[in-house]
């Protein structure tokens, strides 16, 4: 699987860098990824996720185009517990508001399957790797896919019982969005010819950092699907205490960490700070160590990077999670997920087979 970056710009003669088509499409899938959950973002910030009750992968594409259509749609909202209990108040021109927002999202997936499939079925026809780089694209072709379904596996969760959707089911969604986008980002990483050198540096304490990015963003995920954010909006006390009292209020004890929201936001709070202090000592070993060119140039942007995200999760917070502070602070945890698994995948020295 493995082929020196040197060795990829000889493969063909008279075409130095041919798979350059190929990382910027990856790239590409990956901007249209972050774009996708940004607009997720949307969708559960203004309670659209629900507004369209069915799943229809074909059809589903074209959106109502007469009276007739939009009032059954918006009968089908009016089955479900979101609008008895939360949303009765709605007139067709408010609904049509939610179902825009969801209906981008829905469509925003399909064309992020066709501009994955098509692409790499040229590329494919024409050589510009081979079956051996096929096959891992293949899987995150396959890893999209399954985004599809657990996206409808988490609206379905809302559609009976719950007024919005299951906690569990949107920290599954959105985990395996955040997999497939830092994959696209390795694939596309490991296939430039002229990456930094590592210099013999360890890999696992950057794979520790993208560990514990990627475990807070699914935090942020239970976080989103409580709207435990709404509450306890001071810092750095919460609820007027460093460790406030109640963590373990839900019986049996493992409950607290998905259900109890003071839980939850202390949880997202504590490996925020747990990421500060980490990048922040890999810094200074990386300082004392003389490190400072090569690979290890991606240190100071990640640094930066991750203070930023602090103190924008933290305004997010304080503001009681206004829209745009909370988008940002979503896309900015995937940019610097990205960011680190490019750094990960510098420090690796070798490449994927073309």
């Amino acid at each position: 699987m493995d082929l020196s970056a040197t060795e990829h710009g000889a493969t063909r003669a008279g075409d130095p860098d041919r798979l350059r088509p190929v990382r910027i499409w990856l790239y590409c899938i990956a901007a249209l990824v972050l774009l996708m959950v940004v607009v997720g973002g949307v969708t559960r910030l203004t309670e659209s996720g629900l507004s369209i009750t069915s799943w229809k992968p074909i059809s589903g594409i074209v959106p109502p185009l007469s009276t007739a259509d939009w009032r059954a749609e918006f009968e089908a909202y009016q089955q479900i517990p979101q609008f008895q209990v939360r949303n009765s108040w709605m007139t067709l021109e408010d609904f049509k508001y939610i179902f825009w927002w969801e209906w981008t999202h829905r469509v925003l997936g399909r064309l992020i399957g066709f501009a994955f499939a098509i692409p790499f079925l040229v590329f494919l026809v024409r050589k510009r790797f081979t079956w051996s780089l096929a096959a891992p694209l293949a899987g995150l072709f396959v890893l999209g896919g399954f985004q599809g379904f657990l996206g409808w596996w988490m609206v379905s969760s809302g559609l009976s019982e719950l007024t919005s959707v299951s906690q569990y089911r949107l920290a599954a969604h959105l985990g395996a969005a955040a997999l497939l986008f830092v994959a696209l980002i390795w694939v596309a990483r490991r296939l430039t010819p002229s990456r930094p050198q590592a210099g013999g540096s360890p890999a696992w304490p950057i794979a520790v950092l993208l560990v514990l990015l990627l475990l807070q963003i699914v935090a942020g995920a239970f976080v989103a699907g409580l709207d435990a954010g709404m509450g306890y909006n001071t810092w750095p006390l919460m609820d007027g205490e460093l460790i406030p009292n109640g963590l373990d209020a839900m019986s049996p004890p493992w409950r607290n960490l998905f259900e109890n929201n003071l839980t939850v936001q202390f949880i997202h709070r504590a490996i925020a700070y747990v990421i500060v202090v980490y990048v922040l000592f890999i810094m200074a070993v990386r300082l004392r160590r003389g490190r400072r060119v090569g690979v290890h140039r991606w240190l100071p942007r990640i640094v930066l990077l991750v203070l930023l995200q602090a103190a924008l999760g933290i305004a997010t917070l304080l503001a009681s999670v206004p829209i745009s502070l909370a988008l940002g602070h979503q896309a900015l945890a995937f940019m610097l997920a990205g960011a680190v698994t490019a750094y990960l995948a510098d420090t690796r020295g070798r490449g994927l087979k073309a």
